[in-house]
């Protein structure tokens, strides 16, 4: 499944996007999640929850499918 994510901020950290998408229930998962599972951003494994996500950056997520982060105010 491919998802158009809209952020009004700057970027979006890797765990806000997995809370914000169903992908883990709490926050708290995140650090959990992605020890267990691996993301990539843009084509390139990353496990750091903290990571931000800007306007055009791709993170494709296990059975979750692939996200593109976009800007609201556009990029």
């Amino acid at each position: 499944m491919k998802k158009e994510v809209l952020i009004e901020t700057p970027y979006i950290t890797l765990g806000q996007l997995l809370k914000e998408e169903s992908v883990i229930s709490t926050g708290g998962q995140a650090k959990w999640y992605l020890q267990e599972n691996t993301v990539n951003i843009n084509d390139e494994p990353d496990n750091r929850r903290g990571r931000k996500l800007y306007p055009g950056d791709t993170v494709a997520v296990p059975e979750a499918g692939l996200f593109f982060i976009r800007s609201k105010q556009g990029e």
